[in-house]
């Protein structure tokens, strides 16, 4: 075998061992805590009427997951319907969510973390429209492989007192 041939060879063994050897940049343990909730789901409040319908998916390969929300009422004209776009920040080390919704609402919720069975989202304490502030919270409950509880709620005094918005459970469709 000729040398050029010989050093082709090895650059084409460096550069499969390189490119083979590099993980996906989403495939850590850290970036798949809220696969749980991936998937299509109904939601149903805790009188049982149901809520909405919301479809999870993996996007950018597994790097976000995004969230396609839509409410089963139609309030004032309007059926509400929003989306979120979700990560693990690895240079924070937190996991964050940004909500947008057809009432011109957007939410940050910047401070998260998984603990076991449960991912917890939380913003900022942020200024309200009539002067006060508020921290929105969002805990998503691991029940199983078809159940997921989604409890949204609120502080105004800093966290020291919480009061619920919303508590959904979502069951896998089927």
């Amino acid at each position: 075998m000729n040398k050029k041939i010989s050093c082709l060879l090895f650059g084409l063994f460096i550069l499969t061992i390189s490119v083979t050897s590099q993980a996906k940049p989403c495939s850590d343990s850290m970036c798949r805590q809220f696969d749980f909730w991936i998937g299509e789901w109904e939601a149903f409040d805790n009188n049982q009427k149901k809520a909405g319908d919301s479809k999870i998916t993996a996007i950018l390969d597994g790097c976000f997951i995004l969230e396609e929300w839509t409410s089963a009422t139609v309030n004032k004209g309007i059926r509400y319907a929003g989306k979120s776009y979700n990560h693990y920040n690895a240079a924070q080390k937190k996991w964050q969510q940004y909500w947008v919704d057809n009432s011109g609402t957007a939410t940050e919720y910047f401070n998260g973390h998984y603990e076991p069975g449960k991912m917890i989202l939380e913003t900022a304490n942020e200024n309200q429209a009539d002067g006060s502030m508020k921290i929105q919270r969002m805990t998503f409950y691991h029940l199983g492989t078809d159940i997921v509880r989604q409890h949204g709620e609120n502080s105004t005094d800093n966290g020291k007192t919480w009061k619920t918005d919303f508590d959904f459970e979502y069951r896998r469709k089927k």
